[in-house]
């Protein structure tokens, strides 16, 4: 199955307040985009760069290519079944206005083709929204239009922070 996943948002911010959000990433209590609050946090073997690997939960990728305050590509390596890339790019749209836009364009195969529409597009839908509404917030010092999780999503949500409550070891003594 063929994948095509846009998202993006208009900001009142210059090119380069944006891109400044996009140099970031991963970079723990500093990251000013990535919703770490809700999400499994962003995390990388070394600096942002090409070559870095890393991912989110069980979303594993590779900096592909990055262009500081431009632009940065994530090839997938999993989970399985994820072939692909999707990438963050600043675009200047006029005078003090900027378009932060993610593009996913991938090819699905094995349970990805079951996993992508009924788990992974609802959280990564989920996610990119809450990211945008952080870089609104950073770069305006408001969100005008909230993004708001479906029922759909907080259950997903739910059954995943369940999930990963049971991984973590409980300390003895």
């Amino acid at each position: 199955m063929g994948v095509y996943n846009v998202h993006e948002r208009l900001l009142a911010a210059t090119a380069g307040e944006v891109g400044a959000l996009i140099d970031t990433l991963a970079s723990g209590d500093g990251d000013r985009l990535w919703p770490g609050r809700h999400w499994s946090p962003m995390e990388f073997d070394r600096p942002l760069g090409p070559g870095a690997a890393g991912g989110h939960g069980p979303v594993r990728y590779t900096v592909a290519g990055y262009v500081p305050g431009q632009w940065i590509r994530f090839d997938f390596t999993g989970p399985s079944g994820f072939d692909g890339f999707h990438e963050l790019a600043v675009l200047p749209a006029g005078p003090d206005h900027t378009r932060l836009h993610h593009t996913l364009t991938m090819s699905t195969r094995g349970v990805a083709r079951i996993t992508w529409p009924l788990v992974f597009r609802p959280m990564h839908d989920a996610c990119m929204e809450d990211a945008f509404d952080r870089a609104e917030l950073a770069c305006t010092g408001t969100v005008f239009r909230p993004a708001r999780w479906s029922p759909y999503v907080r259950f997903l949500h739910a059954l995943a922070s369940r999930a990963l409550r049971r991984e973590d070891p409980v300390p003895t003594d």
